[in-house]
């Protein structure tokens, strides 16, 4: 089976780039799959470190992040760490190890649990959604509303028109003859740091059933 690989990375804060797509060939574990993901995403990793070290920057880290303890060490030590289990694995994804053995990046741990990758790979919901979503974003909990949502059909309250100055307007079930107003959004101004961090994770078939999810 195929598994999900999502990504994203950070110029310090925020996230600048992500992905979240299948991967190309069938894995049998949830280590294949997440060696196999940090391997689709190397070529953006190491095109943005270039890339700003031709605008004059010196990337002092370049930290890709995972919680799959088993696929660090892979990356880390190539075959020195496989086992019978792993020795099917073609050397190309080994490639990682080379770039990590010229400093060209390093591999390091996070805890399941501060994985923000994992946005990409599954539905979250409630706080755990929050959380990612903050940090993707890189707001803070004022711009988050995490108030109890109601449907307009279900309300006798009417309707609640958000002006673009910030003023909100109230009006009736009977006055809803007037369209609201789109709102525009505002221009996102990309930051720059001299610190480079990809978040990688695979979902693998195998988590899947483990977790007794459908999908």
């Amino acid at each position: 089976m195929r598994s999900h690989t999502g990504a994203t990375m950070t110029l310090g804060k925020g996230s600048v780039y992500s992905m979240s797509t299948r991967q190309k060939i069938n894995t049998r574990s949830s280590t294949e799959a997440e060696l196999v993901g940090v391997n689709d995403a190397m070529s953006i990793i190491l095109w943005t470190r270039h890339f700003l070290e031709a605008q004059g920057y010196t990337v002092n880290d370049n930290i890709v992040y995972q919680d799959n303890e088993s696929a660090i060490l892979l990356e880390k030590n190539g075959r020195h760490s496989s086992t019978k289990r792993t020795r099917h694995l073609e050397v190309r994804y080994f490639f990682v190890t080379d770039n990590v053995r010229r400093n060209k990046l390093s591999i390091a741990y996070c805890p399941t649990g501060d994985m923000i990758a994992d946005y990409f790979t599954k539905p979250l919901q409630g706080s755990v959604f929050r959380k990612m979503l903050k940090q993707i974003l890189n707001v803070d909990d004022a711009l988050i509303d995490s108030s109890p949502q109601e449907c307009v059909g279900d309300s006798d309250d009417g309707l609640t028109r958000i002006n673009q100055d910030g003023t909100a307007e109230s009006r009736t079930r009977q006055d809803d003859t007037q369209p609201l107003n789109d709102l525009e959004d505002e221009d996102s101004k990309p930051t720059k740091s001299s610190q480079q961090m990809m978040m990688t994770k695979s979902r693998s078939y195998a988590d899947v059933v483990r977790n007794g999810e459908k999908g």
